[in-house]
């Protein structure tokens, strides 16, 4: 704990489609602070940020879209075909993603975190690091991947894979090597042993606890965050009361665990409704939520929401994002109690809430917003 008093800080890395992402939700699962430094990159260069005019100066003014933003498809092509417009990209960008990682894991209030980036050996970040793990997987399992999640062809599966820095060189630095080939189960078991092993203390404790701090209670209702043990209950209730419009097994539960993570509602230890969430680039997404009809709906939504709010504000949201279904709209007179009102992507101002918003808009929902932070990092200067 050499770098930050009172911290465990653990360096996460791997190639393309190796897993790092689900690894790092894993982490979060585990009761871990954890930052997305990739995602972190994309804001340096937002609009008014600090590496906005640097990046325009470098490469022009013809990467900028007619909203002022950088054009982050203009710039990837170009950097990603370009070793050396990659190397003035990465001067630009890395010393700002090292400035805002360090505030936010002051600002934690997490033992463990998890700094998550595809060039953390090459970058200032890996200074910071107790520990190196890196997400490893065959060639093949990559590629795959890449052409079933990203819709690749294979021969861009295979440019974007020898772009990159050879994973044997990752891996013969690591501490921990995750390998990542089979079932989320088998991935969960690897990260849980690892994490029992390296991080301190955690041997001794529930490694299944999300958080120390006392449920959320209103009248009659508790929420709490939901565990991989839960997997079969989560599935059934959604399945019910979807009308079997959505079939869920204990299996997709458990793959659902590596991209985002359930806030469970319950009256006696009853499962009554249930909010599907996650935390990426510091934007809160809450996309399904599920209740029983014969509910103290105030109460419900209230106790549900709030918890959520809680727990995204231990992993520094800056914004909350609910994306409700036509039926769910009806109750905006709730909604406007608990601080949400309706917004469109368009009109949110900051550049990654609008992109949480668009990548998670679906047809026929209504996005609801609440700002949960004034300071942000890596804020407009």
């Amino acid at each position: 704990m050499s770098n930050w008093p009172g911290k465990f800080v653990i360096g996460l890395t791997g190639n393309i489609a190796t897993g790092k992402s689900v690894v790092r939700r894993m982490f979060e699962h585990l009761g871990a602070y954890t930052i997305d430094a990739d995602a972190l990159t994309h804001r340096t260069y937002a609009k008014g940020a600090p590496g906005y005019q640097k990046v325009i100066d470098t490469f022009g003014k013809w990467l900028v879209n007619k909203n002022g933003e950088i054009d982050r498809s203009k710039l990837g092509n170009l950097v990603f075909n370009d070793r050396e417009a990659m190397s003035q990209l990465e001067e630009i960008v890395h010393p700002l993603v090292r400035q805002a990682s360090e505030i936010l894991i002051k600002r934690a209030p997490q033992q463990v975190v998890v700094i998550e980036a595809i060039k953390l050996l090459e970058g200032d970040l890996r200074k910071v690091c107790d520990s190196i793990w890196v997400t490893n997987a065959p060639q093949e399992v990559q590629v795959e991947r890449l052409i079933r999640k990203r819709g690749f062809t294979r021969e861009r599966a295979m440019e974007r894979i020898n772009m990159q820095s050879a994973q044997s060189a990752k891996v013969a630095i690591a501490n921990i090597i995750i390998t990542n080939t089979g079932s989320y189960d088998s991935l969960w078991k690897q990260v849980n042993a690892a994490w029992k092993e390296v991080v301190p203390g955690a041997s001794d404790a529930d490694t299944e606890t999300i958080s120390k701090k006392p449920t959320a209670i209103t009248g009659d209702f508790s929420a709490k965050r939901g565990k991989p043990k839960n997997s079969k209950a989560i599935a059934e209730f959604i399945t019910r009361l979807s009308k079997g419009k959505r079939v869920m097994t204990s299996e997709n539960v458990m793959e659902d665990f590596g991209d985002k993570a359930y806030m469970l509602l319950q009256i006696d230890g009853k499962l009554v409704g249930l909010a599907s969430w996650q935390v990426e680039n510091l934007v809160t997404r809450t996309t399904d939520i599920f209740l029983e009809e014969n509910l103290n709906q105030q109460k419900a939504f209230e106790t549900l929401i709030k918890e959520v709010e809680r727990a995204s504000g231990e992993l520094q949201s800056e914004a909350s994002l609910i994306f409700v279904a036509n039926k769910l709209t009806v109750q905006e007179p709730l909604w406007k109690n608990l601080g949400y009102e309706r917004r469109t992507p368009e009109t949110l101002g900051v550049q990654a809430w609008k992109d949480a918003a668009t990548e998670s808009m679906i047809k026929g929902s209504t996005l609801l917003f609440k700002q949960l932070r004034q300071e942000r990092v890596l804020r407009p200067i």
